[in-house]
């Protein structure tokens, strides 16, 4: 019969199956972690460019109606 953990004896059970995990993930190497960070930093200029565009065209069709 297989003896019941207790709540530490479940917490390490925990840890040492997150551990075992990590060690099964392939980390990326520095050069996609730079790869991928440039590709984040121009799709959000690039979506701040398009929101800030679109809210000035708007603003700009709307102030008048509105005044």
């Amino acid at each position: 019969m297989a003896k019941e953990l207790g709540f530490f004896g479940k917490i390490s059970k925990f840890f040492k199956s997150v551990k075992s995990e990590l060690k099964k993930v392939n980390w990326p190497n520095r050069e996609e972690i730079t790869s991928n960070t440039l590709v984040v930093i121009v799709t959000v200029i690039a979506l701040i460019t398009f929101i800030g565009l679109i809210d000035l065209t708007l603003s700009n069709i709307i102030t008048p109606l509105i005044s």
